[in-house]
């Protein structure tokens, strides 16, 4: 996100210690899918609306270096990507519901940026956690390539989940904690608007 909007010394807190969570716990009653979005503020809203999601974790996925920080990340130089990790109850909801919301707030069709964001760490992915999920997203994927409405390609990469590293304490849930600011940040990103052209063209 752009620190300009939100100054970065009135956010600062303590890290968090949020435990990773396991990839499929059977024994649990509970899995995990984990999706990068852009900015992962806005990537926690829709799946905490869903029943059947116990909970979302805003953090770092798909780098090289243990324990990034967000100014690390920011900066792009670590690999990592920012992600939402969400955990939910596979008897409640599905994992191809998960996808279908997935989609419907990225927008696909670029490398590298989402919205106002630009860099490698504001890319898109699904990082799955087992082969079902591997084939699922796959299948998600060329599906939507056959039924989409816009003509750009597909860029959304399907990679294997690696370790996933909670961010700040800040960051978790800050459209609830400040909702002001996180408005003024989506607003002021394009987010909804170019959604609504990709996904809602007639509307």
């Amino acid at each position: 996100m752009m620190l300009k909007i939100v100054p970065i010394a009135i956010l600062l807190t303590s890290i968090s210690v949020f435990p990773a969570s396991a990839a499929n716990g059977a024994d649990t009653g509970m899995a995990t899918a984990t999706f990068a979005g852009g900015c992962f503020w806005c990537m926690e809203p829709p799946y905490d609306e869903l029943d059947g999601v116990l909970s979302t974790t805003s953090g770092y996925i798909g780098g090289e270096k243990a324990d990034p920080t967000y100014h690390e990340v920011s900066a792009g130089n670590t690999g990592h990507a920012e992600a939402v990790q969400v955990s939910y109850d596979p008897t409640k909801i599905s994992y191809e519901k998960l996808l279908e919301v997935f989609w419907r707030n990225v927008d696909p069709t670029v490398k590298d940026r989402q919205f106002c964001d630009i860099g490698n760490q504001y890319r898109t992915g699904i990082f799955y956690h087992d082969d079902e999920q591997k084939r699922l997203a796959e299948n998600s994927k060329s599906q939507l390539e056959s039924t989409k409405s816009f003509p750009a390609p597909i860029v959304t990469e399907i990679v294997a989940a690696g370790k996933f590293y909670p961010a700040e304490d800040y960051h978790q849930d800050y459209y609830l904690t400040n909702p002001l600011r996180y408005k003024f940040y989506r607003y002021n990103c394009g987010r909804d608007k170019r959604l609504s052209e990709l996904w809602d063209p007639k509307s």
